[in-house]
């Protein structure tokens, strides 16, 4: 699979908010790749009554590899998810249905996207996306879990918005975003290293 950077750290790297392009990207690569493996696994395992499955997933656990792919891990212990939990979850509500645990999913998902488009923003100033994209985000974080959209029309969204904007691949993108880690990374270490040996 390769080496993996989390979308945290990719955040970090460049100090600022992901652009519309790469939002949509992740997002339709999230939910057509891994999304679905990932409902049907926290499924069986609600069901199987296995409690050691991480419904959340953030900034830290949405894995990018060098190759254009991406996975997520499961949560830290010590990793803060309370801001990509379903209010449903904080509330001690357990997923009775698979549809339950795929909104779940979708507004983990949501949150961490609208982090990602307002990182460092200052409280004053808007993100830069269109309205499309603002209000499927914020129709993923919908506190009320029956008003939240669901894992197929956030899917078929991305779908539609993918083919009209003739967007790069998804792997492509998570490819660059990864490389630029790296390349940000080296060039730190290089300056610190000029730095020392003065």
């Amino acid at each position: 699979m390769g080496t993996f950077v989390t979308l945290a750290e990719v955040l970090e790297a460049r100090g600022s908010p992901l652009d519309e392009d790469e939002l949509w990207c992740l997002l339709l690569k999230s939910l057509f790749i891994k999304s679905l493996e990932l409902v049907t696994s926290l499924w069986c395992a609600l069901r199987l009554g296995s409690g050691n499955m991480c419904s959340v997933l953030s900034p830290g656990s949405v894995l990018l590899s060098a190759n254009g792919s991406l996975a997520f891990k499961s949560c830290a212990r010590n990793e803060d998810v309370a801001s990509f939990t379903a209010p449903e979850v904080q509330q001690g509500h357990t997923a009775s249905s698979r549809t339950a645990v795929e909104k779940m999913v979708v507004y983990s998902l949501g949150m961490t996207l609208y982090w990602c488009v307002d990182y460092h923003l200052p409280h004053n100033q808007p993100v830069q996306i269109s309205a499309e994209l603002e209000g499927l985000l914020l129709s993923m974080c919908e506190d009320m879990m029956l008003r939240r959209t669901d894992l197929l029309t956030v899917l078929e969204t991305c779908e539609l918005h993918h083919k009209a904007s003739m967007l790069p691949p998804a792997e492509r993108l998570i490819r660059q975003l990864v490389e630029d880690v790296y390349k940000i990374s080296v060039s730190s270490v290089a300056l610190i290293g000029q730095l020392l040996f003065r």
